[in-house]
This record gives structure tokens, sequence and C-alpha cells, in this order.
């Protein structure tokens, strides 16, 4: 390891790319041209680069995050719950491998990183050919466009194309009479980026008893609604702030798997001269607290994370920043290279159901089996198509943690549409009649593909519409919601004082949903917000937990995580 921050990150970076399997996809069109040891690369070559890599991570997993979801169910005390989220988490992968529903209803802010060797020149805006093909992936894939641009401080629009990527571009000196262009691209859900939590400590915190117990209270505050199970980073020191979340973001993706373990278990001082390494120790002790949360994937048990990274950085002798992040359970990261051969992507998993095969895991997209298409006859089912206060009575006979199958219809709506009823009660007008009549569903759905009925569908963050409980339901709406993640104490309160209940769908399994139990959608409000307008959906047999109940009663151990 050397004494420099961006050559050591630079070769853990390296490192990845020598142990990633790639496949070189033949393609009409300009091709790279490599002479005198100068590589030049058609911008166009870099404008396909991002559309077929948005366009894999959309449907496609690595092997290993399929390992690493199957890995739990041999294991014969998992508990019921963590067995259905993930099986069902694997027979989404299958659907969504199809090539039309994609793994996750929020395909994500496109982000790119690029590392660009001394002798590769491209002749053009490098950036803008790397956007606009990720703007036609996202289009030619029906998938959802989440950016949304500010038209004045308070009010805004969506840019309509996912627009703009996050690029960071940089140059490397020459290795030899090959240069290359290398990328990593990533599809990163709001959900798991609100989740990354910053925090400027001291070196008070490193100390053990210390740094374990800052561990136990921040991964359980993680909570549920960032699409557990996680993939979990814990990065402390780095020159700056700056620094310190570059890195967390990149740990999240696997780049920097590579960084060397410190010697002794908690490390071991004076004898590690690099600038960044991983400690197992901690990283085992990380997982022991997702295991003992009691969170589990989503609705209790034990698989909260499925690995977790600890990384330990250089620092000011004034400064210990600390970060925490997550990958949620729709992990799209994906190498890719040009050189003088042309462009190399990484192989990911386009076949699961060979994988399932190959490992004897009884997964099927063809019908129930063992996840969300499940049809048990011991599962309540609750019709949706009767009154508001219909659906509560035969929702209070049941109890917190129990499991339910919805059929009949439901309102999706999410933020901007929360905000927009929001203004009708502070400008004394009413709200619209479709609030009294039916549950809400917190979710925005990808675009719909031809032949479906809709897009990937699954629900988002309920914490988000938390601010509106006691105004909504105090007028006899959102009595009844459905989305993911815990809520606050006011919106428990809320729901014991007028009655309502929260009911938690899965998160991640969006292509299972809209393939399995969504029938008919349509908009019926504000259509001018996109994925964000207010549509009508008819669901059948759509499994779903009561969450908190209409008793204040709730099934995770407190509502104070997200």
């Amino acid at each position: 390891m050397g004494t420099s921050g961006r050559q050591d990150l630079w070769a853990l970076i390296a490192d990845a790319f020598r142990k990633t399997q790639f496949k070189l996809p033949q393609a009409p069109g300009e091709k790279p041209v490599l002479s005198g040891g100068r590589l030049f690369i058609p911008p166009a070559l870099l404008r396909r680069a991002a559309e077929e890599a948005f366009s894999s991570l959309a449907f496609y997993f690595r092997e290993s995050h399929l390992e690493l979801l199957a890995g739990p169910l041999s294991d014969p005390e998992l508990s019921p719950n963590d067995r259905w989220v993930l099986s069902s988490l694997l027979e989404n992968a299958l659907i969504a491998a199809r090539g039309e529903l994609a793994l996750c209803q929020d395909t994500g802010t496109a982000v790119i990183y690029g590392w660009k060797d001394e002798g590769v020149y491209t002749g053009g805006d490098d950036g803008a050919e790397l956007e606009a093909g990720t703007a036609r992936a996202y289009e030619k894939n029906h998938l959802r466009f989440s950016q949304i641009a500010p038209s004045s401080f308070f009010e805004e629009y969506q840019t309509g194309n996912n627009l703009p990527a996050q690029i960071r571009l940089e140059a490397l000196p020459g290795e030899g009479p090959n240069p290359r262009y290398c990328f990593l691209f990533a599809a990163k859900g709001g959900g798991s980026s609100n989740k990354t939590a910053y925090f400027s400590k001291t070196k008070a915190l490193l100390e053990e008893n210390a740094f374990d117990a800052f561990l136990a209270e921040k991964i359980p505050a993680l909570g549920t609604a960032a699409c557990p199970p996680y993939r979990l980073a814990v990065v402390v020191g780095g020159t700056s702030p700056e620094v310190n979340l570059e890195v967390l973001k990149l740990a999240t993706t696997e780049i920097l798997d590579g960084a060397p373990f410190f010697a002794s278990p908690g490390g071991s001082a004076g004898q590690n001269r690099g600038w960044i390494f991983r400690d197992p120790y901690w990283e085992n002790r990380v997982m022991e607290i997702g295991r003992k949360s009691g969170l589990g994937a989503q609705f209790g048990g034990t698989s909260l994370l499925l690995d977790a990274r600890v990384l330990r950085l250089t620092r000011h002798a004034a400064s210990c920043p600390v970060s925490i992040g997550v990958s949620c359970n729709a992990h799209r990261n994906l190498l890719a290279y040009i050189d003088g051969e042309g462009l190399h992507l990484e192989k990911l998993a386009e076949a699961p159901g060979e994988f399932f095969a190959r490992r004897g895991i009884p997964v099927s997209a063809a019908g129930p089996g063992l996840g969300g298409g499940s049809t048990e006859e011991d599962i309540p089912r609750i019709g949706l198509d009767r009154p508001l206060g219909e659906i509560r009575a035969a929702l209070s006979r049941l109890r917190a943690g129990d499991r339910v199958l919805l059929s009949g219809k439901l309102l999706v709506a999410r933020d901007a549409a929360h905000l927009r009823w929001h203004t009708l009660i502070t400008r004394g007008r009413e709200l619209p009649e479709y609030l009294f009549k039916y549950p809400i569903y917190y979710a925005g759905p990808a675009a719909t593909p031809p032949g479906k009925v809709i897009g990937s569908l699954g629900p988002t963050t309920a914490q988000r519409m938390d601010p509106y409980g006691e105004e909504f339901m105090s007028r006899g709406a959102s009595l009844v919601t459905l989305a993911k993640g815990n809520r606050s104490p006011q919106w428990r309160g809320a729901c014991k004082k007028y009655g309502g209940f929260y009911l938690g769908a899965i998160g991640g399994a969006a292509a299972l949903s809209a393939e399995r139990h969504i029938i008919s959608g349509e908009i019926i409000d504000y259509p001018e917000l996109g994925m964000e307008a207010v549509r009508l959906i008819e669901v059948r047999d759509l499994p779903a937990f009561i969450l908190i109940d209409d008793k204040g009663e709730g099934l995770y151990p407190d509502t104070t995580g997200g």
C-alpha cells in the first residue's frame, strides 16, 4: 500500500476489476482505435456503455448478491417472516430477469464513476455522452423518472428523463501499452440513500466500548424503511467529511472489498502503514448487532443484514469523521471498461433460475412459491371494496404482526400528492372525496411496459408522510395506510386516537407485486406529477402485515427508526 490516499483507493478499485468476470458484447458501430499506446474511444461508445449498463442493472443482480439472499434459507431456525421476505425477493429476481418489469420501482439515481488512463482520449464531452446513454436506458426500458428539479425555491418539476446523473470522472497515470477507461455504474434508490448518516466524532470514539455502544445504537436505528436485508458499511476516519462519505458510497458497492484486513481482532497499533483497512472483528460485531436487533428482513427476525464492511481511514488529529450507509436488497452495481477490444461489461446473473436450480433452491416465478405468491388458507383475507369503516372493523379483529392478503381498490399516492392535500386544508378547501373511500398505498410506480397493467410497484417510506397524520386522520382520511418501514410515535398515537391502521408491504419485490397482485390501474388526479400522480389500482391477494393497529400496538420494538 502506498502513502497517497488516491493511489491507495485506485489500487483497491483496480483489484476489483482484476477479480471480476466480464463479457464483450458485440454490437455494430464505431470501435475504439489503439495506436502507439493511445486509445481513441468514439463518444458513441460512451453512450452505449451507459445505456447497456443501466439497462442491465434494472433487471439483473450479481450472482454474489443472489448467493447472499438465498444463503439464510438453508437455516432451519430462520423465522417464517424472514423466510417469506427472502423467498419473495428471489421470486422477484426471476420475474425481473424477463426484462419487462424492473427489480424495483425506484430505478434510482444514476451514479457513474469513471477512471480514465492517461492514454485514453475521446474528443468529446464524456459526461454529456454518459448522460445521453443513461437517459436512453431509462426511456427504452420504461424505468421510473425520479429526479425533480426546482422551478423556484419551493416549486418543482420532474425532469422527465431521470437526469441529471451523478457523475465523477478521474484521470489516472498510464499503466502500460494498453490503456483503458474503467467505470462503476450504480442505480441508487432514494430510500437507501436516505439512510446515509454522517457523524463528526472525536478521538473518544476510538475505544472499544465506546465504538461498540455507538454501533449498538446506530444500527437498529436504521429501521426497515430502506428495504432490508441490507449490505451495510461503516467508515471511520478520512481527511475530510467529503472523503469519508465518498469511501462509504464506494464501500457499499463492493468495489473496495480488497482492502487489507488489520492483522489482529480489533486492529493493532504500530504495524499497519496503509491509508485504508478493513476490520474483520468489527464486521462480525456489526452482523451480530443486526441479528439481535429483532428487525429482521423487514417484518421481524434475524436477517436485517446480508453483510458488513467496516473501514478505517487516516484522519486529522482534531477530527474523527464517521459514516454509516446501506445498499438495499435491490443492490444494483456494475463494472465496465473500454479498451482496444471494445466495451467489456460485468457478467450479471441474467438467468437466475439456473442459479437457483444449481443450488437446489425451490423458487418459482410461475406461481405460488415460498414467498409473496403464497396464498395459504390460514392467512386472513381483507376485502377492500367496501366502506373504510367496514375495512377497519375487519382489521380490528386482528393484531399487530398479523399477515393479511388484500383484495380490492387502493389509492396510490406519496409525497407530492400529500403536500397538495395539505395545501387544500391550509386554504380552507375540501379534501378530495376519494380520500374517504379508499386506503392509501404510499408508492410511485415505474412506467408501464407494453402489455402490462402497471410498471413495477412497491412501497415507499412511510415516515415521510407522518407530518400529515393528525391533520388527515382527524378529518377521516388516511385511516388505513400501506407502505414500508417504521412510523413516528405521533403516527402511532394518531392511530390509537382515531382508530387508524398502518400496514406494511414488502419492499424490494416490485416486479413480483406488479406481475402477480395488481390487476388494474389508472391515474385519477394530478397527472402532472408523473410517477407521483394519484392512482387507483385494484389488487388481488396482495400480502401485507399489520404494523400498527387501532389500539396503538406495533410490530416493531419502537417507531423511532426509519
